[in-house]
C-alpha cells in the first residue's frame, strides 16, 4: 500500500511531462508555418492598420493625428501607441505590424487550446485549437493585418486565466483593459467582470474595482479630446462613416444576419456541432461554473454585436468573431467529448459515432466550398497591388508631377497606402469625390473588371461614388502605365 501513491504521483508526473512537451512542440510547429506563410505571402495591413500607422508617423513629425481625414477609419488608442515605434523604423514598419498579427493568432490559437484544457480536457483543447487553426477565415484576418486578431487573443487569454482560477483579477484586469483599447466591445466584457468580482463585496471593493473598468474607455475618451475637442469622436463617428457606407440593417434583419455571418465565420457543420455540444456540455459537466466563462463568451459576442448594431455601427461579420471563436469551444467538446465517457460505455460509442459523421460532413462541406485557388490569389493579389503601385508613385514622372500639387485617387480606399509608400499628408493625398484636381498626379484603377469591383481597391462598390472618378481630370496627361494603376500628371 505504501508504494502505490509515489507510483500513482510518478505516473501522474511523467504523464503531466508529456503534455507540457506536447504543448511546446505543437506551438513551436505552429509558429514556425505561421511565419512560414509570413514570409511567403508578403501582404500588407488592411486599411485601418495603415492608418495606425499614418497616425503614428504624424505623432512621430509633432502633429496631432489626422483622426478626421477622409472617410478614414475609427482610431484605436492601443494600435495607435504600437505603431509609433514601428513607424520610426521607416518604410519597412508596415511588415513589422503585420508580423505582430501573426504572432497574435499564434497567441489567440494558445489561448484556445488553453481554454479549452481548462474547461473540458486536453483533448478538447487540441480539437478547439485545431478547429480555429482550421477556419481559414481567422489567420486570413491576421495575414491583413487586422487588429482583431490581437484584440481576440487578449480576450481569450483572459478567459482561460479566469476559469483556471476564478475571480483572480490581476493578469485578467490587465488583459481585458488592454482589449478594451483596442475596441469598445471590451468594455462591457470588463463590466460584467467587474460584477463577478465585486457581488457581495464592500463598497471600497466596487469603487477601485470600478476605475479599472474605467481605464480603456476613459483612456479613448481622452485621446479623442485632445486630438479632435470631442471626447465621444469615435463613437460618433463611427455611427456615421456606417450610415455613409451603407453598413447598417433593420432590427427585423438582425437575427437572420447573425446566424449567416456566424455560419460564414465557423462553417455550417461546425456551427451544428458547436450547438449540439452546448446542449451536451450542460447536461454532462458537473462543474458547471467551468461552461460559464466560454458561454458568456458566446452570448456576450452576440449581444454586443447586436447593441453595436442597433447603436448604428456598421453590420460585419467581423464583430461577431468572439462569439464564433468561443462556439469553436463547444463543437470541439461535441466531437471529442465522448472521452470523458468511461471506455465500456454504450453512449460513449454512440457519441463517437455522431461526433465522425460531424466531422465527415465538415470535411466533405470543405471540400465542396474551400478553394485554396482563392486564398493564394488573394493573398498573392496583395503583394502584386504594393509593388504596382510602389513602381508607380516612384517613377521619375510621378515625382516629379508632386511638386505641382496632390496625388488624387478614385476615392477614399487608395489613400492610406499612397500615404504610406508617397510619405504623403492627408493634404497631399486626396480623393476625387471630394476634389476636383487641377495639377498633380491622378492616379486610376485599372486590372479587369475583377479588380475594379475589389472591396480594398475598386472604387465601384460604394453607391454614392460617382463613374466620374475614374476618368483622367482635364489638361491631364498619361505618364505612367502599371499593371494595376495608371497615373495621369499636370503641371
Amino acid at each position: 500500500m505504501s508504494g502505490g501513491a509515489p507510483e500513482a504521483g510518478t505516473s501522474s508526473g511523467a504523464r503531466s511531462r508529456r503534455i507540457r512537451v506536447g504543448e511546446t512542440v505543437a506551438l513551436a510547429v505552429l509558429t514556425v508555418a505561421a511565419f512560414a506563410g509570413f514570409f511567403a505571402y508578403p501582404t500588407y495591413p488592411n486599411y485601418d492598420s495603415l492608418y495606425s500607422l499614418l497616425w503614428a508617423r504624424e505623432i512621430l513629425d509633432g502633429a496631432l493625428p489626422s483622426f478626421d481625414a477622409y472617410r478614414a477609419p475609427t482610431q484605436h488608442p492601443l494600435w495607435v501607441a504600437i505603431s509609433v515605434p514601428i513607424a520610426a523604423l521607416g518604410d519597412g514598419g508596415d511588415r513589422v505590424l503585420l508580423a505582430i498579427c501573426v504572432l497574435s493568432f499564434v497567441a489567440l490559437v494558445a489561448a484556445m487550446y488553453e481554454l479549452g484544457r481548462q474547461v473540458f480536457g486536453v483533448l478538447v483543447g487540441v480539437v478547439a485549437a485545431a478547429l480555429l487553426a482550421s477556419r481559414l477565415d481567422f489567420p486570413f484576418l491576421a495575414a491583413r493585418g487586422y487588429i482583431d486578431i490581437p484584440y481576440m487573443a487578449f480576450v481569450f487569454w483572459a478567459a482561460a486565466l479566469e476559469v483556471a482560477r476564478p475571480r483572480r483579477g490581476g493578469w485578467v484586469w490587465v488583459l481585458l483593459t488592454l482589449a478594451g483599447l483596442l475596441r469598445p466591445e471590451a468594455w462591457l466584457l470588463a463590466g460584467l467582470y467587474a460584477l463577478r468580482i465585486v457581488w457581495g463585496r464592500p463598497c471600497g471593493v466596487w469603487i477601485r474595482t470600478g476605475l479599472i473598468v474605467a481605464v480603456a474607455p476613459v483612456v479613448w475618451a481622452i485621446s479623442d479630446w485632445i486630438v479632435t475637442g470631442d471626447p465621444l469622436y469615435s463613437l460618433n463617428y463611427t455611427t456615421e462613416s456606417a450610415a455613409l457606407l451603407g453598413r447598417r440593417q433593420t432590427v427585423d434583419e438582425l437575427p437572420g444576419v447573425t446566424l449567416r455571418f456566424l455560419a460564414e465565420l465557423v462553417k455550417p457543420p461546425v456551427l451544428a456541432l458547436a450547438l449540439g455540444g452546448m446542449l451536451l456540455a450542460w447536461r454532462m459537466v458537473r462543474e458547471r461554473e467551468r461552461l460559464l466563462v466560454p458561454a458568456t463568451l458566446v452570448a456576450w459576442g452576440i449581444a454586443t454585436f447586436l447593441l453595436v448594431s442597433l447603436r448604428g455601427f456598421s453590420v460585419i461579420n467581423r464583430y461577431l468573431v468572439v462569439a464564433a471563436v468561443a462556439l469553436l469551444i463547444f463543437a470541439a467538446f461535441a466531437a471529442a467529448g465522448f472521452a470523458r465517457l468511461p471506455s465500456g460505455h454504450r453512449a460513449r460509442w454512440l457519441w463517437a459515432l455522431g461526433a465522425l459523421a460531424g466531422v465527415l460532413a465538415g470535411i466533405a462541406y470543405t471540400a465542396l466550398n474551400f478553394s485554396p485557388a482563392y486564398i493564394d490569389r488573394e493573398l498573392a493579389l496583395r503583394e502584386s497591388v504594393r509593388s504596382d503601385l510602389a513602381a508607380l508613385l516612384d517613377s521619375r514622372q510621378v515625382r516629379a508631377a508632386r511638386e505641382c500639387g496632390p496625388i488624387t485617387v478614385p476615392n477614399h480606399k487608395l489613400i492610406p497606402d499612397v500615404r504610406w509608400l508617397a510619405h504623403g499628408s492627408a493634404d497631399d493625398v486626396l480623393a476625387r469625390t471630394v476634389v476636383a484636381p487641377t495639377r498633380g498626379v491622378a492616379i486610376i484603377v485599372i486590372g479587369g473588371t475583377r479588380f475594379l469591383k475589389h472591396p480594398a481597391y475598386g472604387p465601384f462598390d460604394q453607391g454614392e461614388d460617382s463613374g466620374a472618378i475614374q476618368l483622367p481630370p482635364p489638361g491631364f496627361d498619361r505618364a505612367v502605365v502599371g499593371r494595376r494603376f495608371t497615373a495621369y500628371v499636370r503641371c
